[in-house]
């Protein structure tokens, strides 16, 4: 390092004194990516979208993106024109769902080669004259405030198809603009006008791009049928545009509230179906969905014991992933779940998960025998302080962060603490998924028990222990879930444990007990 300064220092004294500057060359922009395709998204308010987005609407794709064109502090997105996760909301900075986000979810499923990017912008209860360069000024002038304002959060002076034109130039430079998506019109039902206009809006924008329709497919969506507005004007659409398809409405539903909105499940749906003309136009075949599946053929048993590395089969589509994972290659070398890049080693206990890193996360399929409080425990190893994970069902939260206790010497990623919480479980089966919070730990396995059914010592296998089955009177050593020793009591069941362990304990709660026989942890109530 030193040498490499002195050298540094010596060639630009020397340049100076020669008088010339230093040479060499400078870096090169890159080409746009081919296999990034942006689509420009562009209507009123069933554009935008008004159903609140749901928690598979917000599970982030990593190639399906979005150019900012409205700057929304709170999702992180501060710089017009950069691309960012295509996470609800895509138009604004709430947290609703429009038709572009399943088509885009669709459309990068589709093309497992490809990235999609959206283009955004809508604004709700707008004439198709706000898209129409030549008509917007004149409009505006005679436009509601709330409508005016409604443009001014994409334009300040409202000229929104500029701002449409000005991220696609940006886009440009690292992509390619692959097609339009459209829906508008309730607005404009008495315009005549109307398909000429949005002939107008597309080509206006193509030819700012310097682009040509032949190459560049458009797809508008139908109306609401049972709404206020329908008719056969965007069926007809591709009569007067040319490589223009339309997505039906058909079956759709609205949110029950108005006459002009679609509700949730009909935004995923039209969203599909848009992706689906696209693909059509585009002569890419779309890929059906395939739901993750358990490594094993049957969903793990609750209770029972979860080996880590028996995480799920992936599936096909959106929200079908079955892991997370932050890096491709596998650090541990062991090929058990080739193809994944899951970090998986082999350790005298078998298999473990290792080189956990945050934000990722593994998901398994699970049968929960009753509805109820179960206790849970992980075994799990780092050399860190920071290092924690969270458990979740269903994509709910079933635990707080939970620490992993730091291990000291040389060997600390070969000696697996135990960690404990208590979850409540509803019946049947469900998705369980492992979330890693705090980097630099291994996990062996998980065990759910039936209330205070978990073994504490050796929790090599899920057993029952021999306490629940106990034909005579054993003495048990009661501990406090700090390992604080209480005292002695005999029992020769269950129930006459948990009967006996409350005259030694002031308020109920989880306590071990320890026999020859095995230790258990036991609920106490007082």
């Amino acid at each position: 390092m030193g040498f490499f300064k002195q050298l540094s220092r010596f060639t630009s004294v020397a340049c100076l004194a020669a008088g010339f500057i230093a040479f060499g060359t400078a870096p090169a922009e890159a080409a746009p990516d081919p296999n990034f395709h942006i689509y420009i998204a562009y209507g009123q308010s069933n554009m935008g979208g008004t159903a609140d987005a749901q928690s598979a609407d917000k599970v982030e794709n990593s190639r399906f993106k979005i150019f900012a064109t409205q700057k929304c502090s709170g999702k992180g997105r501060n710089t017009l024109g950069e691309v960012y996760p295509a996470v609800p909301s895509l138009f604004n900075c709430g947290n609703t769902i429009s038709i572009a986000d399943w088509f885009g979810r669709t459309m990068a499923d589709s093309m497992p080669d490809v990235t999609i990017g959206i283009i955004p912008v809508a604004v709700g209860g707008a004439s198709i004259k706000l898209f129409d360069q030549d008509q917007y000024a004149s409009y505006l002038s005679t436009a509601e405030d709330w409508l005016k304002n409604y443009a001014k959060e994409y334009a300040s002076d409202g000229n929104v198809t500029k701002t449409i034109i000005d991220i696609a130039k940006k886009a440009q430079q690292v992509g390619v603009i692959k097609g339009f998506i459209f829906h508008q019109g309730e607005t404009d039902g008495g315009y005549p006008d109307w398909p000429k206009i949005v002939k107008k809006t597309r080509d206006d924008i193509l030819k700012a791009l310097g682009m040509s329709s032949d190459t560049v497919p458009f797809v508008a969506g139908e109306l609401l049928r049972s709404g206020c507005c329908y008719s056969d004007r965007v069926s007809k659409l591709p009569n007067s545009m040319d490589n223009t398809y339309y997505a039906s409405s058909e079956g759709l539903d609205g949110n029950g509230v108005d006459r002009y909105h679609f509700g949730h499940d009909a935004y995923v749906t039209f969203g599909k179906r848009y992706a689906e003309q696209m693909l059509k136009a585009i002569n890419r075949a779309p890929i059906v969905p395939e739901p993750q599946k358990p490594f094993k053929g049957k969903p793990f048993e609750i209770p029972g014991k979860i080996e880590a590395e028996d995480f799920d089969i992936p599936g096909v589509g959106s929200g079908n992933d079955s892991y997370k994972e932050n890096d491709s290659e596998d650090h541990g070398g062991t090929n058990y779940r080739e193809g994944t890049g899951v970090d998986i080693y082999k350790k005298a206990t078998g298999y473990i998960v290792g080189y956990n890193q945050e934000g990722e996360w593994l998901e398994y399929s699970v049968n929960v025998k009753e509805a109820g409080e179960y206790a849970f425990l992980a075994a799990v190893a780092s050399a860190n302080e920071t290092s924690g994970f969270q458990m979740s069902l269903d994509g709910k939260n079933i635990t707080d962060v939970i620490s992993v206790p730091k291990n000291e010497g040389e060997d600390n990623y070969d000696d697996y603490s135990k960690v404990m919480a208590k979850v409540d479980l509803p019946a049947g089966e469900h998705i369980l998924r492992f979330t890693v919070t705090g980097s630099w730990m291994d996990v062996d396995y998980f065990v759910f028990g039936e209330d205070e059914i978990v073994c504490v010592d050796k929790c090599t296998d899920f057993v029952r222990p021999a306490l629940s089955h106990a034909t005579g009177a054993e003495s048990y050593r009661i501990f406090d879930m700090n390992g604080n020793y209480l005292g002695e009591v005999r029992a020769s069941g269950m129930q006459e444990l948990r009967a006996s362990a409350k005259t030694l304990v002031k308020t109920g709660g989880m306590f071990i007990a320890k026999s020859r026989a095995g230790s258990a942890t036991i609920r106490v109530t007082k």
